[in-house]
Parts: structure tokens; sequence; C-alpha cells
């Protein structure tokens, strides 16, 4: 999940060093203690549900600063999309509508049960629930759902959302998408097969364990087809799950009522509690925030975080309204191989070691708006993480820079005195602004010498994305953040190391690594069925990048996060990197 699934919020560079004194003196510590405001306690909503309820009735409230990419679920890439999109849509299998990492176990959702895999991991087949149906009262079909899929492939007209059900079950390219297809109604895509309206079959070239993930995503979700607009789709998408659009401007405002012929008893993960979901969006976080204290909205669209303004006040005076999640994102800086001096390890594990870890902590926010020291590249929600592995010392010494070592891998990679470089650092993005300064200033001390250019951050896929811009302009340090699409190494780490995601253009392997070993790693573990056993994969996986030295992580992120006094059965999911599950939520009329 890159970064721009989930818009950061506004922080001046130089106030993290502020931020992370307020919140250390206003004791953010843990636990689930009711304290100040009328919220059931600080972190309440942590791994646990805060006031638990069934009640239906009334008008949840979101607010946001940033409207989505694509309401299109094939489109859809940000984080908070995926999470919303479960009002208006709905897949085959999802996630446990449950606190914590108890979310991460998928469960049947349209499908009676999870899939009949057979034929080695290849086959995969789903019996449809009865009482599916669409907002006008229509069966959901088999045929649906392939036709929601099939749109995948139309990336000229659809592009932007995630395309692994793509690669998995077509990987040479051979299906043209619906819109190209002049016979769709004779078979389509010939990787799903549909014999009858209650039956879909998946026929996988060769195994995937993560198949069920990718159909957990928005992106598996039915498209009637009499109903598809193209391009238009994701401006009044049709409704297969328990709300319907009524109204929406974008960057402005949406409307979600009741649809009308949901059944509950063909869903057993949504509970559908208010009668109304509205959103409203403005350009001011401080406003934003403002506002959700006043208590006029329940909870922020964006799940960024309460910025540093709101912040102060909540902390001091509304503390039992605020939870400190893990995102399941790794803030970091990443070394492009094609930029000198960084094609010579040494010189790359000069700026690991001379990196001071507290002080990028402290630029992220500190250890609660920031996040926890990181010390390699898979984050804890992702299966195979071990946050203890700590191959480059990031938590020796409180995360001071190791001075010594960096100065000895400076004269082993031919550059005793240190070299000149470029950090490039997206201009809209603050708290990204005052991570580079941080790492220029401890840079600096050991003679790395690092000039600072702030790029365009809407135009990140052809700039840090585009690897002839990367070297021409000599960004030999880049400072960017990565989730997981769905939380296995396959969902994280892919494509940042995977050489097949080296691309001329919209490229995410920054560094340029291209390692047989690594792609090998990531071919052994998607063929393995056994996820404990795809786990161990991923953890030699993560080791062999660690090895390479091409990545400084900087913080496990975390966000403090705002819930309104008003909101019912609210907790933090790990499927959706820390966010509250929006399905669950309801209000207090």
């Amino acid at each position: 999940m890159t970064t721009h699934r989930t818009s950061k919020r506004r922080l001046a560079a130089g106030s993290a060093v502020v931020v992370a004194a307020l919140l250390t003196t206003a004791g953010c510590g843990g636990g689930d203690k009711k304290s100040e405001g009328s919220g059931p306690g600080f972190n309440a909503a942590q791994n646990k549900i805060a006031n638990p309820s069934d009640k239906k009735g009334g008008t949840l409230k979101f607010i946001g600063t940033q409207d989505a990419d694509s309401w299109d679920p094939q489109r859809g890439y940000y984080g908070f999309v995926w999470d919303y999109a479960r009002y208006y849509t709905r897949q085959l299998i999802t996630y446990k509508p449950a606190p914590g990492a108890q979310s991460k176990e998928l469960v049947p959702d349209m499908a009676t049960d999870k899939a009949k895999i057979s034929e080695g991991g290849k086959r995969y087949e789903y019996t449809l629930r009865p009482d599916l149906t669409w907002q006008d009262g229509k069966p959901i079909t088999s045929k649906d759902i392939k036709y929601g899929i099939e749109r995948i492939w139309a990336q000229d007209v659809l592009s932007g959302g995630p395309i692994y059900l793509k690669d998995t079950l077509d990987p040479k390219g051979e299906y043209k998408g619906p819109y190209k297809d002049k016979h769709p109604e004779k078979l389509g895509l010939k990787a799903i097969e549909t014999p009858d309206d209650k039956t879909i079959v998946f026929k996988l070239p060769k195994p995937n364990g993560d198949f069920e993930q990718m159909l957990a995503m928005p992106a598996a979700s039915p498209v009637r087809q009499d109903k598809d607009t193209g391009s238009r789709y994701g401006q009044k998408p049709f409704s297969s799950g328990p709300y319907q659009w009524v109204s929406y401007e974008p960057k402005k405002s949406m409307v979600l009522t009741r649809n009308p012929h949901w059944k509950k008893s063909s869903d057993p993960v949504r509970k559908a509690l208010p009668d109304k979901v509205t959103l409203t969006l403005i350009t001011n976080s401080d406003e934003m925030d403002k506002r959700l204290i006043k208590g006029d909205y329940d909870i922020d669209l964006n799940a960024t975080g309460i910025g540093q303004a709101g912040r102060v006040e909540a902390l001091r005076k509304h503390k039992g309204n605020l939870d400190n999640p893990m995102t399941g994102f790794i803030r970091y800086a990443v070394f492009p191989q094609t930029v000198k001096p960084f094609d010579k390890i040494e010189c790359r594990k000069a700026v690991i070691y001379g990196a001071d870890k507290q002080s990028l902590q402290t630029a992220r926010g500190g250890p609660q708006a920031g996040g926890d020291i990181a010390t390699n590249m898979l984050p804890p929600v992702v299966k195979g993480a071990d946050p203890k592995y700590d191959p480059y010392g990031a938590l020796e010494n409180g995360g001071a820079p190791n001075t010594a070592k960096a100065k000895d891998a400076l004269k082993k990679c031919g550059h005793p005195n240190g070299f000149k470089t470029t950090i490039a650092v997206r201009n809209n993005k603050p708290v990204e602004v005052a991570t580079a300064e941080s790492l220029q200033a401890s840079l600096k001390k050991i003679g790395i010498q690092a000039e600072i250019e702030q790029y365009d951050g809407s135009m990140t896929a052809g700039i840090i994305g585009n690897p002839a811009y990367v070297k021409k302009h000599n960004f030999g340090i880049i400072i960017m953040g990565w989730g997981p699409d769905f939380p296995t190494g396959q969902g994280f780490s892919q494509p940042l190391v995977h050489s097949k995601y080296i691309l001329d253009n919209g490229n995410n392997n920054y560094s340029m690594l291209n390692d047989p070993k690594i792609d090998a790693k990531f071919t052994q573990a998607q063929s393995e069925l056994d996820e404990d056993k795809a786990a161990k994969i991923y953890t030699e996986m993560n080791k062999l990048v660690s090895e390479h030295a091409v990545y400084l992580p900087f913080v496990f992120e975390k966000n403090v996060i705002w819930r309104s006094s008003r909101l019912t059965n609210v907790y933090t999911a790990d499927s959706f990197n820390g966010r509250y599950d929006y399905q669950a939520l309801g209000v207090v009329k």
C-alpha cells in the first residue's frame, strides 16, 4: 500500500520536538483507564470494542481532508477507501469484523464458506449465499462477480487500482478486458468459470497462497454489466452492500442511506447500524480537528492522525476520545543503487549507521504520534515479521547514531571524508520534510553533505518512480513510506524489492534491488498454502533484503486518532492498518 493511499497530515517541520514532549508530558502511555473527556478511555478501542452496541438508527458523520482516488471498487487504492467501501460493496470473502489482530482472519462474505481448494492450490471454488441482492432487488450472480473482476483488465480505462488478481489469473496478459471483449457472454476471462448463477470457479496458472487475500480486496467486488458506466462508475457505484449512494459532490460531500433490498440474513459481516452515513470534505486539517473535538463530526475518514494543534487540546481535555494504534506502515529512506556512491554497499551502510534514529522518530512526531523506532523492513502486522531483528543496531543506545561504524564504512567505500548527495522528499508532506532535515543534520556530523530537494508530491510516479529521473537528479536518498495491501510478505514487500517491479515509470522498487535469491523466496512463499510455512519464508526474504543495506527504516508508524463520544461498537482493525472498522460503527441518537 503506497503512502498516496493515506494522505499524511500537516505537521510543521520545526514542531516535532514540541509534539513529542507534549505527548510525553500528557502521559499517553497505554492502558484504557477512563480519563479526561467524555470518551470511554484512552486506547479503549485498541484491540477491544469501545461502547459495544447493536442499536440501530441515527446518522454517522465522517469528515475528511482528502477525497478518494476513486470510489470505483476496481480503481480505489487509498486505504480508507477500502475500509469505507464495505458500506456499498461486498466480496466473496472478507476480513473478520473483530478488533486488532483478530481482524486479519478471512471469513466468508457473499460465499457460503471459504474456498474449496484443489489441484494443488490452483483451483478455488465458491458457492454463493442465497438472498444476495443489488440495490434494485435483482439477485447478485456469479457472473456479476466475474464481470467486476474482469474490469481490472481494462487498465486503459480503469487504471490506478491493485492488479494482483490480473497478475495472478492472467500473468501473460492474454485477456483484453470486458470493454474489448466482443463476446463476453460466451467466455470472457478463461481463468474464471461460472457454471451456474451460484457457483464461481477460479483456475490459477500456478498456486498463490495469498489468492484469497486478493479476493478480499474491493477490486474483487461484483459489478453488474448493465450498470457499468466505465470511467464514471466511481461517481455513483451501484450497491451490493447495506448502503446505497444518494448524492456525491467530489471534494465536498457524500450521503449514503440504507439499501432497502440488502438482507441481513445474507450478510454475516456488516452490522449496518446507522440509518444514514454522511461525509463532509474540507481542505484545512486543523479546522477538521476543531470540528471533531467540538462534536460536529464523529470520525476522520482519512484516519491519518489528529494534527499537532488538535493533539494539544485533545490530550489535555479529551484523552478518553483517543486511540494510538500502529498503522502497519513503515516510514523509511531508500538508496537507489544506480546513484553514486550508493552503488557501494559500504556507502549505504555509512548512512544507516550515521543516522540518528531517535531524532528521526522525533521528527515523525515521537513515540506516540510517530511510532516505534523501526529495526527492519517488515512491519509487525505482517505474519513472519520480527521487530527484534535489528541487523544494524537501530535500538542500541536509545537510537543514537553509531558514529564509529559509520566512519569505518566511509573508509571502506572509498570516501573517508564523506561525500555529497541529495535527499528527495515530497513537498506536500511537511512531516517528511522534517524527517529529511533530521537525517541531513546527523549525516553532516560524519561528513556526508546532503542537499534536500522537495518535489511535487502529486507527481511521485513520474519523479521518484522514474529511475532515469532519479539518476539524472542525483537522488541518492529518497524519503518514503509503505503499508501492506494485505498482511503478508507478498502484500507488503513484493512491490518494494522484487525485480519484476522495477519499472521505467511508476516504479516502487526505488532501490533497484535485483536479487534472484529474493525473487526466489517470493516464488517459494507464494506456492506455499500453509501460511505459517509461508511466513517463515518471508522472514528469510526480509533478512536477505536487510543484507543489501538499501533501506533505512525510521519508524513502525503509529497515529493518534479521534473517535467521538457518540460512536458505538468502535475498534481498530489490523486488517485496515489500524483504522477503525467503519462498517461496524453505530451512533447514539
